[in-house]
């Protein structure tokens, strides 16, 4: 059997509990009130006016919502894999849903296996993968595709070739983070759209390389430096990934989270304290993508350390408005006294655990110091029932929907689990256009 024939045969022969359907009901509603939320931003809108340019398909969709659901960094996160399963196999199966009209469940299934199949390949792609590639978007059509393979009830033999067509599209390199550019955003959508097409091929016949994934010419000899193939196999027993998927309390790039947190914890014992000096200790990859003094714009300010830190000391609160110009130019002197290293323990319990540990000293020599194990919303720290949806309300509610209509949303994807009817959830974003 090849890879991807015995992840999809161990996927398809799994149960899916009462308990798994409530929690992918969660995750649910955290892509779809991220992608309500991205519609409101510059960015968003653009991509509302490339929608409306090209047709209302389902891979339009998929991309579109893909895309959305990515801008505002307050989608999911699956840690081993290092990857946002929501923001590529939430659109999928939203889009085919509004397009065929299928069951809750049968959504809220697909939703299952799709983030299965994509944190399973995101987990054995190695460490290496990262330093260059993206592995939402190149983990994530393998998602996507799982998750409408399901929808669209393909055989097992069809599911390995929609793996396979979307092994093929899988791309997505972290230039972007340079200059600050949009792509991104795209990486999600994309990711999205690629494995809605290679589960349609995968139904009309088109058949995709059944080694894609270890194939001599497949995704680990192009990709992978140093793959983990075995981290592909699902142990007895084991749970579903959706619980090991974390949600983010800040919309920042994840590898922040622990040093916002810290951060947040000082701040309230600064009182009138001026910080003189600010040391993060953290790992590796977050200093890789995010040892940044200097953002010259929104999007690097959610991927610098050194600005999360600073305007959590500042403001002790960080929110969707926390990395704007105004933002920016209130902590620009405080990041300048911040100082990021890799350390110990965190060096080396990444990426089982995200840790850091940050320390203030001041100008009266007070020394503050606050660490971190694992994130506010890792299994470990779960967020609260209450705590998802008032994420997703405050979410809701900023890209213009009423108290009552984000409430309704809310209530509408928490009603699946036990709904025995269809619910077409895809948003309305014609009047954004407009």
């Amino acid at each position: 059997m090849s890879l991807s024939e015995t992840l999809v045969s161990q996927i398809q022969a799994r149960e899916i509990t009462d308990e798994d359907l409530h929690q992918a009901a969660l995750l649910l509603l955290d892509a779809l009130a991220s992608a309500y939320a991205g519609s409101q931003t510059e960015v968003g809108k653009k991509l509302l006016g490339w929608a409306v340019s090209n047709g209302d398909s389902a891979r339009t969709k998929a991309l579109l919502l893909g895309s959305l659901t990515h801008i505002t960094e307050t989608d999911d996160l699956h840690r081993a894999s290092v990857t946002h399963p929501g923001c590529v196999v939430v659109p999928t199966i939203l889009a085919l849903a509004n397009q065929h009209g299928f069951s809750d469940k049968a959504v809220l299934e697909a939703l299952i296996k799709g983030f299965e199949a994509v944190c399973r390949v995101g987990m054995s792609v190695g460490p290496e993968h990262y330093r260059v590639w993206h592995n939402t978007a190149t983990c994530g059509p393998f998602g996507s595709a799982m998750a409408a393979a399901d929808l669209l009830d393909l055989d097992q033999a069809q599911t390995v070739d929609a793996l396979g067509n979307a092994g093929t599209q899988s791309s997505g390199l972290w230039e972007f983070l340079e200059s600050g550019a949009m792509s991104k955003h795209i990486h999600a959508g994309r990711g999205s759209e690629a494995g809605l097409l290679a589960a349609e091929l995968a139904q009309h016949g088109i058949t995709g390389a059944q080694t894609i994934l270890e194939g001599e010419k497949g995704f680990y000899a192009g990709l992978c430096p140093d793959p983990e193939p075995l981290k592909l196999a699902i142990k007895p027993n084991e749970d579903w990934q959706i619980h090991q998927t974390s949600i983010k309390p800040w919309p920042s790039c994840r590898h922040t989270h622990p040093t916002i947190d810290a951060s947040l914890e000082i701040q309230s014992q600064l009182g009138n304290s001026v910080p003189s000096s600010i040391t993060v200790e953290t790992y590796q990859s977050a200093l890789a993508l995010c040892d940044r003094e200097s953002a010259v714009n929104e999007y690097q300010a959610k991927f610098s350390l050194q600005h999360c830190s600073a305007i959590a000391l500042s403001r002790g609160q960080v929110d969707l408005g926390s990395f704007d110009q105004t933002a920016r130019d209130e902590v620009s002197g405080l990041c300048s006294k911040v100082t990021v290293s890799c350390e110990e323990p965190y060096r080396s319990n990444y990426p089982k655990s995200w840790g850091a540990k940050v320390t203030v000293e001041t100008e009266d020599n007070r020394v503050l110091t606050a660490q971190r194990t694992d994130c506010k919303g890792d299994p470990e720290l779960r967020l609260s029932d209450e705590e998802m949806i008032a994420k997703a309300m405050g979410l809701l509610q900023f890209s213009g929907l009423d108290q009552a209509q984000a409430t309704a949303v809310c209530d509408s994807v928490m009603a699946m689990p036990k709904s025995t009817g269809h619910t077409s959830l895809y948003p309305d974003f014609s009047v954004s256009v407009a």
